[in-house]
């Protein structure tokens, strides 16, 4: 099973992503940050990264959240794309969309705002 090192370059964090995990997946399951987290299957487009170096395999993308342009210039939903060189990245703008409820009184909901 191989390895390979994520690079947030944003940040300067990096990580190790096994092969068989998205790079969101990759990032999660060591406890680190640095990639906004929503739905985790390219519904939300929160997770929107852009790829400066390395080669990885993907899933279809959202044509809502990356259009064929963007796709092409290395902008990819980090949920949606499988490491199989070492990467660098850099995440696009801040989250977008809110993904996170909060449990309120009976008949009422929220959505917080980040």
């Amino acid at each position: 099973m191989a390895a390979y090192t994520i690079v947030i370059e944003d940040t300067g964090e990096s990580y190790r992503c096994v092969e068989y995990r998205s790079v969101l997946e990759g990032m999660e399951a060591l406890g680190k940050k640095g990639i906004p987290v929503g739905c985790r299957q390219g519904g939300c487009g929160v997770c929107k990264v852009r790829v400066t170096a390395g080669s990885y395999t993907k899933r279809v993308m959202s044509r809502e959240h990356v259009s064929a342009e963007e796709e092409a210039a290395g902008c990819v939903l980090s949920c949606r794309i499988k490491p199989i060189t070492d990467l660098r990245l850099a995440v696009i703008g801040p989250m977008r969309k809110n993904v996170c409820w909060m449990a309120e009184p009976a008949g009422v909901s929220s959505v917080l705002s980040t």
